[in-house]
């Protein structure tokens, strides 16, 4: 009796399991027909373009370790401006600021750089705004604001810039500030990044130090300062009008437009707000080429990008 329990038994269970086979196998055949249907009738070409009749054949390569713009965001070397200069940070500065704004300009207009923080608005456009025909007669302080609040949940692209590669950000504030004859830089950082905070600042002294900041910086006859500032945590503050009036010690609050802040901007003065990756890269762009910095990525989306990846991953 025991023995034809157990074989029934063994029969329902093998019955119930061809039933899943069965199923399963109908679910596979229905999925592989699904795949199969067309999802449209053209395909996306490019990310940043209409669509096209057809895929294009693009081979897209590895980055070779001397085209890495970032090269310690590991932590691997110090953050210290010795190590900075080490990999290349700092070199020919006084060449590039002595070439002039326009330069500097033209080279990110062909290096198509856009901005770094979500907008994607072609830099060297928008960095030629602050120099209008006649732009001298407006006597004054012009400022650069810098954008390192960074509040948004899983972003963390400038606080690594920010905690392992300061200096490429100092230079950056230097040269961007140089294309649009600003006076000074103010680096609006997130005030949660305590420790951040203190590592810039450290880079910062290192370069007055040295001579690369202040009077006469470089030794180019131009003069650049660059200061910080901490927020208090306000996500609203990341929206760049809202950031200048938190500068300015007001309440966080946009302000309508226009004007634009290259009218009047921080401290009713002409000012530009743009962010840590897009003023970093400034500098390697003017040393290595517009052209160079072009050859990376896809049409008119060019160049190299930090991303955040949390998660499960593989």
């Amino acid at each position: 009796m025991a023995v034809n329990r157990i074989t029934k038994e063994n029969q329902k269970l093998v019955s119930i399991s061809t039933y899943f086979v069965a199923h399963n196998t109908t679910m596979l055949r229905l999925s592989t027909l699904r795949s199969r249907a067309p999802l449209s009738g053209t395909v996306r070409a490019l990310a940043t373009s209409a669509d096209a009749a057809a895929t294009p054949n693009r081979v897209h390569g590895g980055l070779k370790d001397q085209d890495r713009i970032f090269q310690n965001v590991y932590g691997t070397y110090g953050h210290d401006l010795k190590s900075a200069q080490k990999m290349g940070d700092w070199y020919k500065t006084k060449e590039i600021l002595q070439k002039g704004d326009k330069w500097i300009i033209d080279e990110v207009k062909k290096s198509g750089l856009r901005g770094r923080g979500g907008a994607g608005f072609p830099s060297g456009l928008k960095w030629s705004f602050m120099n209008p025909p006649g732009w001298e007669k407006n006597v004054g302080p012009r400022y650069l604001v810098v954008n390192a609040d960074e509040g948004e949940p899983g972003t963390c692209k400038d606080r690594e810039i920010i905690r392992k590669d300061p200096h490429k950000l100092v230079e950056g504030c230097l040269v961007t500030g140089r294309a649009m004859n600003a006076t000074a830089a103010y680096i609006y950082i997130r005030g949660e990044f305590y420790n951040e905070a203190n590592i810039l600042q450290g880079a910062i002294n290192e370069a007055y130090k040295a001579g690369l900041l202040g009077k006469n910086a470089c030794g180019s006859g131009y003069d650049f300062d660059v200061y910080i500032h901490r927020g208090m945590g306000a996500y609203v503050c990341g929206e760049e009008t809202a950031l200048i009036e938190s500068l300015e010690g007001k309440a966080g609050k946009p302000r309508l437009k226009p004007p634009f802040p290259a009218a009047v901007g921080l401290f009713g003065r002409p000012s530009t707000v743009t962010n840590v990756e897009t003023v970093a890269v400034a500098p390697t762009i003017c040393r290595r080429g517009g052209e160079w910095f072009a050859s990376f990525g896809r049409e008119r989306n060019s160049g190299t990008k930090l991303f955040c990846i949390s998660g499960p991953r593989q």
